[in-house]
């Protein structure tokens, strides 16, 4: 399976993915930037791109996986969609998006159940699937923070 410029493109997370040393982390930061963007945390705007991404995400993993092995470095697109899943309905402050990006690169990292068991799926689902879960426990923590705590 041949990988064209705009497959390379989005599944690397904006070419995130081929940086030399912690690929995951700076695919997080890219998608914190746009998410950043004054408005894409309008929900209008942060769920179609989490379900595009996912959905296109899943199908460029397959080709990742194919040209580059099991869950390989160079696809971050799962980052990409995990990063802006952890945000949705949040307040958009520096300390609440700080703390996500935090909750969410330790929850990646761990893979806490069933992620961990998930990641082993062949192809894009299998690189998908872990990150998106990861990205809901970190919604839900944040949620659970910004409700008893509040905005910060």
């Amino acid at each position: 399976m041949k990988i064209n410029f705009f497959e390379k493109f989005i599944g690397s997370g904006f070419y995130t993915g081929y940086s030399p040393y912690i690929s995951g982390t700076v695919g997080s930061l890219a998608a914190l930037i746009i998410y950043l963007v004054p408005g894409f945390e309008q929900l209008f705007i942060v769920i179609p791109a989490i379900i595009i991404f996912m959905t296109y995400g899943i199908y460029i993993g397959n080709k990742f996986e194919a040209e580059y092995g099991k869950d390989p470095a160079q696809c971050t697109v799962d980052e990409v969609v995990g990063m802006w899943i952890s945000l949705v309905a949040l307040p958009k402050t520096v300390g609440v998006v700080t703390t996500a990006f935090i909750i969410w690169r330790i929850l990646d990292i761990i893979k806490p159940p069933p992620a961990r068991n998930l990641e082993r799926l062949k192809g894009g689902l299998g690189i998908m699937i872990d990150d998106v879960i990861s990205g809901i426990y970190t919604l839900i923590i944040m949620h659970l923070i910004v409700y008893l705590l509040g905005t910060f």
